[in-house]
């Protein structure tokens, strides 16, 4: 009989993209934290949006890496 076993290349995949999500949870905060105190600036608008954009991408990187990680657990192909 058979048991389960976690498929570690689907794992490192979700590793990598819960890495890319903690860079991008520092890059777009700290984006958005120097374009809202420079204010005056004339690119304001433009960095406001790319700031706001990648606070959500990092959102979408954590849950694709968390669905990534759990079907490496779960959801093996290697088990019949």
């Amino acid at each position: 009989m058979k048991t389960k076993s976690t498929d570690k290349d689907i794992l490192v995949k979700g590793i990598k993209q819960l890495g890319i999500a903690l860079t991008l949870l520092i890059l777009g905060p700290t984006l958005l934290h120097l374009v809202l105190t420079n204010r005056e600036r004339p690119f304001f608008y433009l960095l406001l949006t790319i700031s706001i954009i990648i606070c959500c991408i990092a959102v979408i990187f954590i849950f694709k890496g968390i669905n990534t990680i759990l079907d490496s657990l779960f959801k093996s192909k290697k088990y019949k």
